[in-house]
């Protein structure tokens, strides 16, 4: 078993302002399970940290990768299928490339959990392999 975890409880666990910083900060450390990070959720985590917080975070979360913190899940082919599907059955939401990318390699992998803090989208998407995902933290 893994947690998948999306930008949200990754950026506020490494931002003390943020209002979900304790919550998310608690689930990553208490967190038993493999933590896979989709690749394409580091391009917008490193985007809203540089944006917003400055280099030293990033750096931090690439050396716990490194360490072997997290395992980072790139996509397969057959995610890009899945992906595109997802895009285009939810475009009326607007879901994007990365929670798109987030649904399928959690599909693939058929872990039923995601640390998010986007409700909107995952409580709306329907997974292949779950009737619904466990969001964390609740």
């Amino acid at each position: 078993m893994a947690l998948i975890f999306d930008t949200g409880p990754i950026y506020a666990s490494l931002d003390r302002n943020d209002t979900d910083y304790r919550r998310c900060r608690t689930l990553i450390e208490e967190c038993e399970e493999l933590r896979v990070i989709p690749l394409p959720v580091l391009p917008e985590l490193d985007y809203l940290i540089s944006e917003r917080l400055g280099p030293g975070p990033m750096l931090a979360l690439l050396r716990d990768i490194e360490q072997g913190a997290y395992k980072v899940e790139g996509l397969e082919h057959a995610d890009y299928v899945r992906v595109r599907e997802v895009m285009d059955r939810y475009s009326d939401a607007d879901v994007g490339f990365v929670d798109a990318s987030v649904l399928a390699i959690a599909e693939r992998l058929r872990e039923p959990k995601l640390a998010t803090m986007d409700r909107r989208h995952f409580a709306l998407m329907r997974p292949g392999h779950v009737d619904a995902l466990e969001l964390l933290p609740s």
